[in-house]
């Protein structure tokens, strides 16, 4: 009751907390055919991409001695909640990454959180993303109501193993007061990105990916790196010019933040950009330098390599995952991945020809230590 009394006073929407297959057929005919291609191109390579990652876990099993074989398996947790902001800007694109990563994971079930507009409710093309990506259930409720119904098993939902999806500071807030509960991908701050630029980028491109970043939100950093002090300036000349012409709510979102939050570095040679990179830790890290040596770099969420490759096909639809770390933290982590989903768990078998050499070795270290019955455990088996 208390999900639903604050889904009424922030969401200011009282229709189907649980969405039935028919409301899910409804919405999703709402979804223009063009769209729906989109989606399902998005779709098919975040799956892809997917399926890569986890070939690349795979269950083994050694002789570490004789007589002690040991191994590890990766067993997918069994309910993942994946929230799916939708306030803002409808991020039809993470109830892709999110979603997908999850079902190809093999959790065995799978729901898809995502706040309805007042009286009006969930996107259609985040229904229709979400129920095509395979989620088992879709929840209309936002905010922290939404975090707690998936991770307590509200309205006869299974109780979430892990959380995972970008949300807004009330969403990060909750996830990090429910860590150890349950999983979470990460504790997600405002969006970034970096772009590291010489002499031969070209400045338009450079200005409008800035842009197309900083209208994210008023605290969304973007940071240009480059040895060239004209690309510098000529940036920094184009980007006010490019925000003026965005939509009401877009252009004070880029404005404050690149006003707020905006760097533009100057720096000696390749070197020294690299190592000023790794200091932000961007999340997202563009390099515009045909000559860069990539292998500089090793703080950053996703790394683009050249102009072709903007962050915003990243962003929808180019494969590797978009809900990547923030605020630095990819000094220690990397972004949402089928990894995350699955859990390396170890087994171990000791025959009884290699038990007794185990034994002694064991209950040596356990006298050492002095825990008595562990000394016991390891002797009984001699």
């Amino acid at each position: 009751q208390a999900a639903l009394d604050y889904a009424a006073k922030f969401d200011k929407y009282e229709g189907s907390v649980i969405l039935s297959a028919e409301e899910i057929a409804a919405a999703s005919a709402l979804v223009p055919e063009k769209l729906k291609a989109d989606i399902q191109f998005a779709h098919d390579n975040v799956r892809r991409f997917a399926e890569l990652q986890k070939s690349t876990m795979t269950d083994v099993e050694t002789e570490i001695v004789p007589g002690l074989i040991a191994g590890q398996k990766a067993i997918p947790v069994r309910a993942a909640g994946c929230y799916v902001p939708g306030g803002r800007y409808s991020h039809i694109a993470s109830a892709i990454m999110t979603v997908t990563t999850a079902k190809v994971a093999g959790c065995e079930h799978i729901v898809a959180c995502s706040p309805p507009r007042p009286d009006v409710g969930i996107n259609p093309a985040i229904i229709y993303a979400a129920d095509l990506c395979g989620a088992d259930k879709i929840l209309a409720m936002g905010g922290v109501q939404g975090v707690a119904a998936m991770t307590f098993g509200l309205f006869d939902l299974p109780e979430a193993d892990i959380l995972v999806g970008p949300g807004n500071q009330f969403v990060a807030e909750a996830k990090r007061i429910l860590f150890g509960r349950v999983g979470i991908d990460m504790i997600a701050g405002p969006t970034d990105s970096l772009i590291l630029a010489d002499a031969t980028a070209d400045p338009m491109v450079v200005a409008v990916d800035l842009v197309s970043q900083a209208e994210h939100g008023y605290n969304s950093p973007v940071w240009l790196v480059t040895d060239d002090e004209a690309l510098a300036n000529k940036v920094m000349d184009l980007v006010p010019v490019l925000i003026a012409d965005l939509p009401e709510l877009n252009r004070m979102n880029a404005e404050a933040a690149w006003r707020d939050y905006a760097e533009v570095i100057v720096c000696a040679d390749r070197e020294e950009m690299a190592a000023c990179s790794d200091d932000y830790a961007p999340e997202h890290l563009t390099v515009c330098d045909t000559g860069f040596d990539c292998s500089l770099l090793t703080n950053y969420g996703s790394l683009f390599i050249g102009e072709n490759s903007a962050v915003a096909f990243g962003d929808y639809c180019a494969g590797p995952n978009h809900t990547l770390p923030t605020e630095g933290a990819a000094k220690f982590s990397g972004g949402l991945s089928v990894h995350q989903f699955l859990k390396v768990q170890s087994t171990q078998k000791i025959s009884d020809a290699g038990r007794a050499e185990l034994a002694q070795h064991a209950a040596n270290l356990a006298e050492a230590e002095g825990l008595i019955y562990h000394q016991k455990s390891s002797e009984v088996r001699k």
